[in-house]
């Protein structure tokens, strides 16, 4: 059995379709076809449901893709380690995120680039559902999700900070020169928000239902940018996270109103797998992310955009995530 036929087979998996895992893995499609049936011959089972078009693994076919996840993922931890012990860290971080995630994820990897120049980091956009899927399939190395709310699964989980809403309207709107709106009122407005398939918006949706409204968006789309791009356009308006304020700012024309503060406290944080070998480079993300205020500094850029809203914190009983929590991973299950 070579490992690299079972990266044919994880290439499969991922891709979906035997020409682009042929493209991904850079060999011609029969030799991909001729790997994956040299391993079939070894094993003694059929692996892949083939008919015109790729259908599928079979069930021993699954199982043997399990193992094929954990197989690549002991060789690239091998690796790792021994890079480590030559000086520095070095190899691919791969990381998914939730939308609000992707926004201040330069947050950790600039100074962690900083720390092991050799890292490389690759970022993908995915839905809370699917970061853990991919968590245990072996796909990514650490995901940047909503950390509590909808279940995880066995992961670690090392919060990062708690999340903060604001209402983001254009000037010369119906709430333009109102300094708050409450949640029934950001509902009634036409709006760009992310589709329900989001974990924050499935949050939004709630906070709407607990004021007794409905949202019905005129736009609904994955990702922040195309949020901000049609209340510049369509002026829009908008319930984005303070956190979004980072990278986007507030555009012109438009101004930032005061939220309610929602009864429930939703934190957004790291999430990796509970299983060895551990990812080195998975664990080094997770050191920078103690070594830096971030909570600090995404409130203090929501002050500079918003005068008069009181830093997180400041409010008796917000359910603030506790300092010990936020220094030390927890397990949830």
């Amino acid at each position: 059995m070579l490992l690299r036929q079972l990266e044919y087979l994880s290439a499969l998996s991922r891709e979906g379709h035997f020409g682009r895992a042929a493209e991904a893995c850079h060999v011609s499609q029969p030799a991909l076809s001729s790997g994956i049936r040299k391993l079939e011959a070894e094993l003694g089972v059929r692996i892949v449901q083939r008919g015109q078009r790729f259908e599928g693994f079979t069930p021993e076919g699954k199982q043997v893709l399990q193992w094929a996840h954990r197989m690549l993922a002991e060789q690239d931890a091998l690796r790792h380690s021994l890079s480590s012990m030559r000086g520095g860290l070095s190899g691919v971080l791969r990381i998914g995120a939730v939308p609000t995630g992707l926004t201040i994820a330069s947050m950790l990897t600039t100074p962690l680039h900083a720390r092991h120049p050799m890292m490389q980091f690759s970022l993908e956009s995915m839905s809370s559902r699917e970061i853990v899927a991919r968590l245990n399939e072996f796909d990514i190395d650490v995901g940047m999700t909503y950390v509590d709310g909808e279940p995880l699964g066995k992961v670690r989980v090392v919060p990062l900070y708690r999340e903060r809403y604001l209402f983001l309207t254009p000037r010369e709107g119906a709430f333009g020169e109102q300094d708050s709106v409450s949640w029934a009122e950001a509902a009634s407005a036409p709006l760009c928000l992310l589709t329900p398939v989001m974990q924050n918006r499935r949050i939004l949706d709630g906070y709407f239902a607990e004021a007794g409204a409905t949202a019905g968006p005129v736009v609904e789309t994955d990702t922040v940018s195309a949020i901000y791009a049609h209340i510049a356009s369509m002026r829009l308006s908008s319930v984005i996270p303070h956190a979004w304020l980072h990278s986007y700012g507030v555009p012109e024309g438009t101004r930032l109103l005061a939220l309610p503060r929602p009864k429930r406290a939703v934190h957004v944080g790291l999430v990796l797998a509970d299983r060895a070998p551990e990812s080195l480079l998975a664990r080094a993300l997770v050191d920078i992310s103690r070594q830096i205020d971030m909570r600090g500094e995404l409130d203090r850029v929501m002050r500079r955009h918003v005068d008069g809203l009181r830093p997180l914190g400041e409010e008796e009983g917000e359910g603030v995530i506790p300092r010990a929590r936020a220094d030390a991973e927890q397990r949830a299950s």
